[in-house]
């Protein structure tokens, strides 16, 4: 039966790429029922993330459309803490198609990946910004097609 929420927390888009769910982007921990009442707990990708009131909200209203469901609460936690590699293998294709590269997986050794470019797969990128348009996005040049792309930093 718990499968059923997590299908529904597909349609859940994070606000910032709303190509991706949060349930692909990994921020589900774990989905918990007792009777009609569901305790979701979510990781969020940042502290302090200016998101997550409408990830609550959007949790919330999505899960009361379920049938047998009258409340719902939303619980953000930090233990454990999201990692890159929570996202899924289809959440990775999803940022891809975004034009968010998506970060490199922890068993890159190097200090700081530079992701793969998400429009010609080079791996020559150079980073022009740490500092994106999000806390957990960067600004990178790709030198094959000579394009700027956001992507995702490796936490």
């Amino acid at each position: 039966m718990e499968q059923r929420w997590w299908d529904a927390l597909l349609d859940v888009k994070d606000p910032e790429i709303p190509t991706v769910s949060i349930v692909e982007m990994g921020m589900v921990y774990q989905i918990k029922q007792t009777g009609q009442c569901l305790e979701v707990e979510v990781m969020p990708t940042f502290m302090g993330c200016p998101a997550l009131e409408i990830i609550r909200k959007q949790v919330e209203e999505r899960l009361l459309e379920e049938e047998g469901v009258k409340e719902v609460h939303v619980r953000f936690i930090t233990d454990p803490s999201w990692t890159s590699d929570r996202i899924t293998p289809t959440g990775r294709e999803k940022l891809k198609a975004f034009g968010i590269a998506p970060p490199p997986l922890s068993h890159d050794e190097r200090i700081f990946p530079i992701p793969a470019c998400p429009y010609c797969q080079a791996e020559d990128g150079v980073i022009e910004n740490l500092f994106g348009p999000t806390a957990c996005r960067a600004i990178y040049y790709c030198k094959r097609c000579q394009q700027p792309f956001e992507g995702m930093k490796r936490i």
